[in-house]
């Protein structure tokens, strides 16, 4: 298997990002913001590597955060806008966050009149959550707008005096979508919170929208923002997460052992999906493996696993070439997103290394983990 050079070299598990494919996508977010006017913030929730930050900031406004560390990580290296909301407030964390948040996104008419003051007497602009009622999607966990949801406020339970002192509107309810479920979205609030929209300064339409995957629909997104534009005079957001990073990150592992197995061999690697790449299980979804096929699709199939006690620690089935045996490599695609965010050491798993490829492609470690790492977090 063909490999590229810092694929060889650098220390298993490593996740590696190349910043000529962040800054590929990057420029495609630019494109959007340029042609529309709207402006684009990168959710931290689905990746956070700051020491790309500098390279980001020249592209996108600022960043969006689910809690007080991320705001902090967003205001500490990045700079710009930074955007919170969160499910409920702490108490003891609001003050802070009020002095590092220049837009606060609240969850509930409770929320709002809890914290509302205190984040209008700091000077930050302050929105509301809304849940459209409109599931574009078939992963219940991932649904906002599932029955039951706890996300946004419903037009239900608003009354026109209830939004004074809020700017803006925000959605979210898209997961790795297109700019079809967007406008079919966008209609729905329409719809509903019409009425509303012509007093507002701004509206949000969320993350998990793929706009730098192959294929995505531009033209329907600027259509989308300067719908919102022309016929309310908003300033449109957006904050995506994995469009920011999608494809420019792998996870290099080696082999540790390849065992007999019915009707395939298990290949035992030295990276987990439970512990490094968690989407794999709870998405769930079967990462890309460069040079490799779909079972059957290539001479050897075999299941590709991780290290851990969990028996459901399965990365998935892949055919290659040939057999594989102890101490080859093998590079898992796609990923940036969603990995270093979510990892954990289950069973003392060692962390990978973070690795940064520069636009000249060179590789440095960023980061490397220890026992010290997972030691800290238990005592």
């Amino acid at each position: 298997m063909n490999l590229h050079p810092e694929w060889q070299q650098v220390p298993t598990p490593s996740y590696v990002v190349d910043a000529r494919l962040l800054k590929r996508n990057l420029e495609i977010l630019a494109g959007v913001q340029q042609e529309t006017g709207c402006r684009i913030l990168l959710a931290q929730k689905a990746f956070s590597m700051y020491y790309f930050y500098p390279l980001i900031c020249q592209y996108l406004r600022g960043t969006a955060a689910s809690g007080l560390y991320e705001a902090r990580l967003g205001h500490e290296e990045m700079g710009g806008e930074n955007h919170i909301f969160s499910p409920a407030y702490r108490p003891d964390e609001f003050e802070e966050i009020t002095t590092l948040c220049d837009h606060i996104v609240f969850n509930s008419l409770q929320q709002w009149k809890q914290f509302g003051p205190a984040a209008l007497a700091r000077g930050c602009i302050c929105g509301l959550r809304i849940n459209p009622e409109l599931s574009t999607q078939e992963h219940a966990i991932y649904d906002p707008c599932a029955p039951g949801s706890r996300l946004g406020v419903r037009l239900s339970e608003l009354e026109p005096d209830s939004l004074q002192g809020i700017t803006g509107l925000h959605f979210h309810t898209l997961c790795e979508q297109g700019a079809e479920p967007l406008a079919e979205t966008l209609a729905a609030v329409e719809a509903k919170f019409g009425g509303y929209l012509s007093h507002m300064q701004w509206i949000n339409f969320g993350g998990g929208h793929h706009i730098t995957k192959p294929g995505y629909n531009l033209s329907l997104l600027k259509q989308c923002i300067r719908r919102m534009q022309d016929q309310y005079g908003l300033l449109v957001y957006l904050e995506p997460g994995e469009a920011v990073a999608l494809q420019a990150g792998f996870l290099v592992t080696s082999v540790l052992e390849v065992q007999p197995g019915d009707p395939m061999e298990n290949v035992i690697l030295d990276t987990s999906a439970a512990c490094h790449m968690p989407d794999v299980i709870e998405m769930p979804y079967r990462p890309p493996v460069v040079g490799s096929g779909e079972p059957g699709e290539k001479p050897y199939t075999c299941r590709l696993g991780g290290p851990t006690c969990l028996s459901g620690d399965v990365i998935g089935e892949y055919s290659f070439a040939a057999p594989l045996h102890a101490g080859d490599r093998l590079v898992l695609g796609d990923m940036a997103i969603y990995s270093m965010v979510k990892n954990n050491t289950f069973n003392g798993m060692r962390l990978p290394n973070i690795v940064a490829v520069d636009e000249q492609g060179q590789w440095k470690i960023v980061r490397e983990f220890g026992y010290d790492d997972f030691k800290m977090r238990l005592s």
